[in-house]
């Protein structure tokens, strides 16, 4: 490209730099508002009149790390009545025997394992908590992942927000625990992508969708939706049991807490594979928002700006005020936030793992398949499963 050209390009290509680095600016900080707003108003840590029973449904595919401890953290739950329900397609199921380890270990805790589904659907996962939910005796349901691991007031918190009879579901936001250099670039896009996104997204709109790490629903709410019937085909299985009682006129609210995700990331292709099941599912279900996610992508047009603006001053202030402001974001919403200690030491990640983002953002737009705990899917429109493993 000769030298006039490239002048051409980049005198086009400025001005566009500059508008997302300014945009990806102000939706740091107003990430920041909105998690002040949530996490600095704290519910009054009271019982509930009459706690009600609740059915906790753990679905299992596969073996998670530290599956035992998961699960144990379940057992010890300061609450009154409480059940928990793990799922699996059949007795070969990997998981099984850390279930029956914490049988074990507490005998006093109500625990029962349901094998088989019987469902239709292609949603694997949904057609497990469809079983678990028709033998669940309680009338609230806490779905919540088999990689999640709570702390011993995550029932009494979940429970907090229904106090309002208007509030059908609450679900909770989590920290991520990985090993590695691999694992901790994974990691940072629960603090450093979608907890920001998330947080806009409430202030912004309201709540309507749920988190897998935690969501806790009325079982009228459930069936007033159709069930999990209504479920059974979509990808993004916890979007939708927010999206549609919200759509019901049902309030979904976040509790406070923080529960942790052991996240199992151990190679580049672990990293891939399960960003781009996260990012198919969301571009499936809001494609104009998931579009809009260029307005965010602060990082890496502050070093292209550099680039396009030949090392100027302007351009250096512009990046340089671009990145600081995401790292200062970034630590506040990690560690003052989630109480994630961990990234003070991985902070320097951070504008590695946003160039990574964005190259994972970029590429979601091509291609329809995600493997999803080792079977391969194909999505549509809607987040709609269409094609299932034979």
């Amino acid at each position: 490209m000769h030298s006039l050209d490239w002048l051409h390009l980049a005198l086009v290509v400025r001005p566009l730099l500059i508008l997302v680095c300014v945009s990806s600016v102000g939706f740091y900080a107003y990430a920041v508002y909105a998690a002040r707003d949530l996490f600095g108003r704290r519910d009054p840590d009271t019982p509930v009149e009459a706690e009600p029973g609740i059915s906790v449904l753990k679905p299992l595919r596969g073996l998670d790390p530290d599956a035992v401890a998961n699960f144990a953290s379940f057992c010890g739950q300061d609450y009154g009545r409480w059940e928990i329900l793990f799922g699996a397609e059949d007795e070969n199921e990997p998981g099984l025997e850390a279930v029956r380890q914490v049988v074990r270990a507490y005998p006093d805790v109500a625990i029962r394992i349901i094998l088989g589904n019987g469902a239709t659907g292609a949603n694997p996962k949904v057609r497990t908590l469809a079983s678990l939910a028709r033998e669940a005796k309680f009338p609230l349901l806490l779905v919540s992942d088999s990689d999640i691991c709570a702390g011993r007031t995550h029932l009494r918190r979940m429970i907090e927000p229904l106090r309002d009879p208007s509030v059908g579901v609450v679900t909770c936001f989590y920290r991520t625990q990985a090993l590695g250099l691999i694992g901790k670039l994974d990691a940072l896009s629960l603090s450093m992508e979608f907890l920001p996104e998330a947080l806009v997204a409430r202030k912004l709109e309201g709540m309507s969708f749920a988190m897998g790490a935690g969501i806790l629903i009325r079982r009228e709410v459930l069936d007033g939706i159709g069930g999990f019937a209504a479920l059974e085909d979509g990808l993004a299985d916890d979007y939708l049991l927010g999206k549609l009682p919200a759509q019901k006129g049902h309030r979904v609210e976040v509790a406070h807490d923080v529960v942790d995700h052991r996240l199992a990331t151990r190679s580049l292709a672990d990293l891939r594979a399960r960003q781009k099941r996260w990012n198919l599912g969301i571009r499936t279900s809001r494609p104009w928002g998931y579009a809009g996610l260029i307005f965010t992508q602060g990082t890496s047009a502050a070093l292209l700006l550099l680039l396009a603006a030949g090392g100027s001053g302007l351009g250096w202030s512009i990046a340089l005020s671009t990145i600081g402001i995401r790292l200062g974001a970034g630590w506040f919403l990690a560690e003052q936030c989630l109480h994630d200690r961990s990234i003070r030491r991985f902070l320097w990640l951070v504008p590695i793992r946003d160039l990574l983002g964005t190259l994972l953002w970029l590429t979601s737009f091509f291609g329809d398949t995600v493997v999803w705990r080792g079977r391969r899917f194909r999505i549509g429109a809607g987040g709609r499963i269409l094609e299932t493993p034979s």
